[in-house]
């Protein structure tokens, strides 16, 4: 009988925004990409989870979606039942599909334990069979001193000891460390590799350009990522534009799936308007607008910032700083390193200043023009990673700690 193909399983935990999501399948598509027979499948709670175009050997399932509210708690998405109940399938869903397809490496994005602890009995379960088990952080988390109390109320330092073979960093140490302020025991921090930022290609499939009807490239391209916080930077471009009609390039703005449909409207109004305007609300083939552009306007995120990064683009990062200091941090580490330019959300800004920001920005020095050994090797590394753990096989455990026997 011949040796099965190796299958990794994947668990991205958003239903908002796309960040979690676009990090997973990136790394999805490299992995199969220099791995001839590997299956990989993702779990999302993305809503949007089907608009994106998946290579061969990669799929996904969506679980039910949750949705956070201004006070903490969450909401089923589109569901009328109790988030309780939500979160039970999500939990059933993950855990039968981890039976079936009996993955031999569970990656997790981001959250130790799932959302509210929905992926705790895979992990069990998985790490019982022997399966290794990675958890993924981007490269900043948040402040240390709000992630410490988050993390030790989800428990997440014990998951990282008993549930854990390796925690992947997808960034670099001299940038930031985001388990930093965390206390870690030396076990978990032996557990730690950094592996660089993801390095983002075009997508190999032949897809058209999207088309635009009013303006021509280059362009500067303006991006929220999801847009469901992206308000102020539309906003604040749009008033540029209006109050100065000599700015040499155009703009192409991406609201985002997940701005309030209220604001899309107002915001592609206001842009109808201005000759040198053109919006958009969603484009699931980003790369080809940041290849396309002279620079970029963005929140930095951390995908908007490999993307920056790989295209070497100029960009100005307007970061956010509620609910996370995560955009603020990594804004502020690039600025100091010379990769971007940075204004703050929380400074007031007047129209013409974002004018002279936008003039500015094509002619600003592309990220290239600083050596950061390493900055991109993200994907290559994650790769060595993957055959190291699948070559060294399943390690069957006979006690799983905080767990079932097995």
């Amino acid at each position: 009988m011949s040796k099965r193909a190796p299958r990794i399983l994947i668990y991205s935990h958003d239903s908002f925004g796309l960040g979690h999501l676009r990090r997973c399948r990136a790394i999805a598509h490299a992995l199969v990409e220099t791995n001839k027979d590997l299956q990989v499948l993702i779990l999302s709670g993305s809503p949007i989870i089907g608009n994106f175009d998946f290579r061969s050997r990669v799929d996904f399932i969506r679980v039910p979606g949750v949705i956070k509210l201004r006070n903490g708690e969450y909401t089923a998405l589109n569901l009328h039942i109790d988030t309780e109940q939500v979160l039970e399938m999500r939990a059933s869903i993950m855990r039968h599909t981890a039976e079936i397809f009996d993955p031999d490496l569970f990656i997790v994005d981001k959250e130790p334990l799932g959302l509210r602890g929905d992926v705790r009995d895979t992990l069990l379960d998985l790490k019982a069979r022997g399966v290794p088990c990675v958890l993924g952080l981007r490269d900043i988390m948040d402040e240390p001193s709000l992630l410490a109390p988050e993390w030790e109320r989800k428990n997440a330092v014990a998951a990282l000891r008993d549930l854990y073979d390796e925690i992947w960093v997808y960034g670099l140490p001299q940038i930031c460390e985001p388990l930093a302020g965390i206390d870690l025991p030396k076990s978990v921090r032996r557990k730690i590799y950094y592996t660089g930022y993801l390095k983002r290609t075009l997508p190999k499939l032949h897809i058209p350009p999207t088309p635009l009807f009013k303006i021509a490239d280059p362009f500067i391209l303006v991006t929220t990522g999801g847009g469901g916080d992206g308000e102020t930077v539309i906003d604040w471009v749009l008033q540029a534009y209006e109050n100065d009609r000599r700015l040499p390039y155009p703009a192409l703005l991406v609201l985002g799936p997940f701005m309030q449909s209220e604001r899309q409207a107002e915001f592609l109004t206001r842009a109808s308007r201005l000759k040198m305007v053109e919006a958009i609300t969603f484009d699931a083939q980003l790369e080809h607008l940041m290849a396309r552009s002279v620079g970029v306007v963005a929140m930095g995120g951390y995908n908007t910032f490999c993307e920056i990064l790989s295209f070497d683009k100029p960009a100005l990062i307007l970061p956010r700083t509620q609910p996370r200091m995560e955009q603020f941090i990594r804004a502020e580490r690039a600025r100091e390193l010379g990769l971007v330019r940075v204004l703050h959300q929380d400074a007031l800004h007047d129209a013409k200043t974002i004018a002279t920001a936008l003039r500015d920005l094509p002619q600003q020095p592309p990220p290239s023009a600083v050596v950061v050994p390493g900055l991109l090797d993200g994907l290559p590394n994650v790769d060595r990673l993957v055959a190291r753990l699948l070559a060294r096989g399943r390690r069957p455990a006979l006690r799983v700690a905080g767990g079932r026997q097995r």
